[in-house]
């Protein structure tokens, strides 16, 4: 076996013990519920969803966010349903 074929067989063992690290760390999230005064540290949403409701009112859902650390948080939340543009 030659230098370049070790050292590729290497670096792709590592770069899969990383890409687990990280699935197992993003797989240990809790979610949290909002509440008033509930501190937000979002540096980047990375996905937002709600309940499907076919009428307009309040629905439960959850927002998936990157901190300023860079972990992986989920909040959920409720709001109103997003058909419900033109009600009052």
């Amino acid at each position: 076996m030659n230098t370049k074929a070790i050292y590729a067989a290497c670096l792709f063992a590592a770069l899969n013990i990383c890409t687990l690290a990280a699935r197992a760390e993003a797989a240990d999230v809790t979610a949290k519920t909002y509440t008033y005064g509930t501190h937000l540290d979002i540096k980047k949403v990375v996905s937002l969803k709600q309940d499907a409701s076919s009428s307009c009112g309040v629905v439960d859902a959850q927002l998936t966010y990157l901190d300023s650390q860079n972990k992986t948080q989920v909040l959920d939340y409720r709001k109103v349903a997003d058909n419900c543009n033109s009600d009052n």
